[in-house]
């Protein structure tokens, strides 16, 4: 079953539906990529859904079906997938198909010694940030990193609103990891606006669908990242190519890639941050000036033509990989 895949045909991968931005900007790579879905639209099994403007080339899958399918490569994208889903999904020929392992995360719990869950020496982990490659144990020989590809985005910087904008998913659940106590310190201070699932509960907006992001966080003079410790998030990566001021704890990746001052505000002193809001807030002029220095550093580290090219030849690496070890 394991082939390899020539120029003129388009890879086959399977992989589960974990994080659907991701998955949006992977399916423009020009894969074809199935994705197993159930009754029960449970974690990994959601299909397609109706958030994403996915094209016709994710592909849902009956769960029940997946072993009658071929495929050239497979795809984990969490330990659930890795240690569960494989082996309730996939029949023993397709396990043993070439695979990659994509870790969307910083290492948890601990940012130093979190052993990373791959053990099969066969499979290509993949981190999405050098700063997570160099914080989890890893302990298989295959580890390579692909930094976020985002396409052009359908809204440019207008930042009219003299407020900030936070986009995080149930910050306040999941506590000092996501900042929730410094987004309280800043907006005692600061006009900033909270966008997410599950917000609408503690004063925020809720979330705010895919499609519709852009057009809604470029309103804003900036946007706030009070995230701890993370990999580089789409809502920020999304923001700079915008063209959107983005003010952020200097920490994770962000401290590799954007300057404070010029591409950011970034700081490990929220009380400078603050004071840094305050300025975007009262320059307008500023914040387009440091707007298109962001755009010009997604432009340079998070464009598709990159993200295309690396995630092609990480697949292929592995299936040679697999045939040479075979």
């Amino acid at each position: 079953m394991t082939s390899v895949v020539q120029q003129s045909e388009r890879l086959k991968l399977f992989t589960w539906h974990i994080h659907g931005s991701y998955l949006y900007y992977l399916s423009q790579c020009g894969f074809d990529i199935y994705i197993p879905v159930n009754k029960e639209k449970n974690e990994g099994y959601y299909g397609r859904g109706k958030t994403f403007l996915f094209g016709d080339n994710v592909i849902e899958v009956p769960a029940e079906e997946v072993r009658e399918h071929q495929f050239d490569c497979i795809l984990f994208q969490s330990e659930k997938n890795y240690r569960i889903d494989q082996f309730e999904v996939l029949s023993a020929e397709q396990r043993q198909l070439p695979a990659v392992y994509l870790e969307h995360n910083a290492p948890e719990p601990h940012p130093v010694n979190s052993s990373h869950p791959l053990t099969d020496p066969d499979v290509v982990l993949v981190h999405v940030t050098h700063y997570n490659k160099l914080m989890w144990k890893n302990n298989v020989p295959l580890v390579k990193v692909i930094q976020h590809g985002i396409t052009e985005p359908t809204h440019k910087y207008t930042g009219e609103l003299e407020k900030g904008i936070v986009v995080i998913n149930h910050i306040k659940e999941r506590g000092r990891i996501t900042g929730w106590d410094i987004f309280e310190q800043v907006r005692a201070e600061v006009p900033v606006d909270l966008a997410g699932m599950g917000t609408e509960k503690y004063g925020g907006l809720g979330e705010v669908l895919f499609p519709r992001l852009t057009a809604f966080t470029t309103r804003y003079r900036f946007l706030f990242n009070p995230i701890r410790h993370t990999s580089f998030g789409l809502s920020v990566c999304e923001a700079m190519m915008a063209g959107l001021p983005v003010v952020s704890l200097a920490t994770t990746e962000y401290a590799n890639l954007l300057r404070n001052g010029e591409s950011a505000f970034i700081n490990t002193d929220v009380d400078a941050l603050i004071a840094d809001m305050k300025r975007l807030l009262q320059d307008r002029s500023l914040a387009i000036t440091m707007g298109a220095q962001a755009r010009q550093v997604a432009l340079e580290h998070f464009s598709m033509d990159r993200f295309t090219r690396e995630w092609n030849e990480v697949f292929q690496f592995a299936i040679n990989h697999k045939n040479v070890t075979v």
